[in-house]
């Protein structure tokens, strides 16, 4: 059930709205920890979801009748047996050229851009080493008025009832989906540590870009070079590169602060730049999902999910902000790393609200398309797997919600996979505050899990006070209920048939938004 709501959201999360890059690190002086009292084994309440699920049904099925009946009937005629995931891998950049009528020497008239994700350093027996990654592209020129025509179809034909900056947010992100990934490109990084640009250095990456335009590779630094018993981790290959200048800074297994420096991608404008994070051997990480813990976006409401990503300001969940806020300042050692499984064209505005918002942070998401079976079948796992094994000796926070089934398996499967690695797993349960979350969700892979090393959480403050460094996982307040297995089993039969009707209303939705999108009737 929540499976095909989340394939859908994979790709409807993508067309959000443009920002710009997110702002320089902050330095921020250490506050003393917190500490409440050792917790005490307590009850959740038990909720019963099985009669609400009809309105959901309803909802969602008037919501996609109504949508693609103003489509025509030619939106609807395949959309039996149409499986949601389809619609994460989203057209290519020669699709979008044909449906734009977009001739080549048009788009070679157009500057060349890029798009790095925040990317972390881990020190190994060689020194410094940084996973930059990003992509290529060129924004072909559209006019406002056909801006506005592709966006209606992303807010279900709302476009002309938004107010104007909702409507300015709805073109922005149609500019942000109609891009055109340029492969095969030498990228050059000129990175700089000193505001003034006295300490630089220039690194050409090994590989040119894919064809969908990715760069994704280990590069080392100049600098540092020589580690002595760094006792640092690696993922993947680490495949050298070209560089020139030294950027200098202390050894990972010397220093417990996290070190950063500016990157650009040279020859794309001003769009290339990214804060790069020097993450020590030891220490503490958040690994945080966004969606419904750090921003409100309700993926299990349909129309609410669209408005809130399509046009809506991005808007933080409760305090999380000061959550976040107080385990920056009173942990020296904590680094934060923002995993979204949305695609790349959503990089923008996700990092500019996360990094106006929370502390900063190296950030993964979903490549445009995938290059391997790991990443298309499991993303998320495949980007836990790389960030644990490139720092073995760190202890990982994993926080997300109830909401996202591949969490919900994926986390708990994380302690099994690198004992000793992960710190604390902290779950909102949304189904408890969000009368919208209709669905059940999956506690199975908690079973043999220490009960003291997560919490599933209701309210932002619940994570308030907690003595995390020591490994305090639990607010004793916070009732539990975890009976290891569908969350609540006396509905689960009512709510089965429900949510079939429901997955075949989100798959029409999902189908008729891509078909307004790419006019393809």
């Amino acid at each position: 059930m929540p499976r095909h709501i989340h394939a859908l959201w994979a790709f409807i999360a993508a067309l959000t709205t443009l920002a710009s890059a997110g702002p320089s690190p902050r330095q921020e002086s250490a506050w003393p920890p917190l500490v409440t009292p050792a917790p005490t084994k307590t009850q959740l309440r038990a909720r019963d979801i099985g009669s609400d699920v009809s309105s959901l049904t309803s909802d969602a099925a008037s919501l996609a009748n109504s949508f693609t009946g103003a489509l025509g009937s030619a939106a609807t005629g395949g959309t039996n047996g149409v499986e949601p995931a389809a619609l994460t891998s989203l057209p290519t950049g020669s699709q979008i050229m044909s449906t734009l009528g977009i001739s080549d020497s048009d788009l070679a008239a157009t500057p060349t851009s890029a798009l790095q994700r925040r990317p972390y350093g881990n020190f190994t027996d060689k020194g410094w080493q940084v996973r930059f990654n990003g992509f290529i592209y060129k924004t072909p020129n559209i006019s406002e008025s056909d801006l506005a025509k592709y966006a209606d179809g992303f807010v279900v034909g709302n476009y002309d009832q938004l107010p104007a900056d909702q409507q300015a947010n709805a073109r922005n992100l149609t500019s942000e989906i109609f891009i055109v990934q340029q492969g095969n490109v030498s990228v050059t990084l000129d990175l700089v540590a000193d505001m003034d640009g006295s300490s630089k250095e220039s690194i050409t990456l090994p590989y040119n870009t894919t064809a969908e335009g990715d760069f994704d590779v280990f590069v080392p630094l100049s600098g540092n070079n020589q580690g002595d018993n760094a006792n640092g981790g690696s993922t993947g290959t680490n495949a050298g590169g070209n560089s020139t200048g030294s950027l200098q800074f202390a050894n990972g297994n010397e220093t417990n602060n996290v070190q950063t420096f500016g990157s650009w991608v040279r020859g794309a404008a001003d769009t290339g730049n990214a804060t790069v994070y020097l993450v020590p051997n030891k220490g503490l990480t958040t690994i945080s999902d966004i969606d419904d813990i750090l921003r409100i976006t309700k993926i299990y409401e349909p129309e609410e999910g669209l408005l809130n990503s399509f046009a809506r300001p991005f808007t933080q969940w409760e305090n999380m902000p000061d959550i976040y806020a107080n385990w920056s300042k009173s942990i020296p050692t904590m680094h934060f790393h923002y995993l979204t499984t949305t695609p790349e064209q959503a990089t923008r505005p996700y990092e500019d609200f996360v990094f106006k918002t929370y502390p900063d942070g190296s950030f993964d998401d979903r490549p445009l398309n995938f290059t391997n079976s790991d990443e298309t079948i499991s993303p998320r796992k495949y980007l836990l797997d790389k960030i644990f094994q490139t720092f073995p000796n760190r202890k990982f926070n994993l926080v997300a919600d109830t909401s996202n089934p591949d969490v919900m398996k994926d986390y708990p499967q994380m302690v099994t996979d690198y004992p000793g690695q992960v710190n604390c797993i902290w779950l909102r349960n949304t189904s408890e505050t969000d009368s919208g979350d209709l669905f059940p969700y999956d506690t199975s892979g908690f079973k043999n899990l220490n009960n003291n090393s997560y919490m599933f959480f209701i309210n932002a403050n619940d994570l308030m006070n907690l003595d995390i460094e020591n490994g305090q996982c639990r607010n004793a307040t916070i009732p539990q209920n975890v009976t290891f297995g569908e969350q609540d089993e006396a509905a689960k039969d009512k709510v089965t048939g429900a949510a079939s009707q429901v997955a075949t209303s989100f798959s029409v939705l999902g189908l008729a938004l891509f078909v307004a999108a790419w006019n393809i009737v």
